[in-house]
């Protein structure tokens, strides 16, 4: 049994796994219907930012919250770490390790929106800019959308993501406290997710991998589903 078990931390774990997943789709579908995310993104820099000023303070506070369900990722997965009885430590180390990484990828790609994002809209609509300042404020957001978003956030969000639900199904089908169902289960998502990571890997920088960019709303749905599953196994 883990040593540091105890039904407090069980109790708050199985919370976040519900908790967290929640308020991620909830505020993933408010954005996508106030601010068209993740379309929009398809859009030309001056059509984004133009949209991001519209949408004024209450869409810099809606993606500071989405970025905040990123950070709350990190207690999550320390306190499943500790409320999985029977795990070997060693797999239960890892995970956790593995979750943090994950969590503080997936908020720093995040924090560019409520943050970096409202200074570029302002200096774009500036009366002060030249067609040169807003062709340069066209490169400085694609390439940052391209590092913070596409590598950051999205790779090795997604890459450590997965591995971190494939380490916790590995511990899930050691321990006694949740169904093995569900292990195997995280096991098939987490590899699905780091497989989704590949989308921009390689061969596909340029234009992406359309299978990858297909499957991963899916697989992200499920993987949310998986964890509430998972703190409703944890409550019980």
């Amino acid at each position: 049994m883990n040593p540091l078990t105890d039904p407090a931390s069980t109790v708050i774990a199985g919370t976040l796994l519900i908790a967290v997943p929640i308020a991620f789709n909830a505020t993933f579908a408010a954005l996508a219907v106030k601010f068209d995310y993740p379309n929009i993104l398809r859009k030309p820099t001056a059509d984004v930012l133009a949209k991001f000023s519209a949408g004024g303070s209450a869409l810099v506070l809606l993606w500071w919250g989405f970025a905040m369900t990123a950070a709350l990722l990190t207690p999550l997965v320390i306190l499943v770490s500790v409320s999985l009885q029977g795990a070997t430590p060693a797999v239960l180390l890892a995970a956790a390790a593995v979750g943090v990484v994950a969590s503080v990828v997936q908020f720093l790609g995040l924090m560019r929106w409520p943050f970096l994002v409202p200074h570029l809209a302002r200096e774009s609509e500036s009366r002060d800019a030249t067609p040169a300042r807003r062709e340069a404020i066209d490169v400085v957001f694609q390439s940052l959308n391209r590092y913070l978003g596409v590598a950051v956030g999205e790779h090795l969000g997604f890459l450590f993501t997965g591995a971190w639900t494939a380490l916790v199904g590995v511990a899930i089908l050691q321990s006694s406290n949740v169904n093995g169902w569900v292990g195997v289960t995280g096991i098939a998502i987490g590899l699905a997710l780091a497989l989704c990571s590949l989308e921009f890997v390689g061969p596909f920088e340029p234009q992406g991998w359309k299978p990858a960019a297909a499957a991963t709303p899916f697989v992200y749905i499920v993987w949310s589903l998986w964890l509430i599953v998972t703190g409703i196994a944890l409550l019980l």
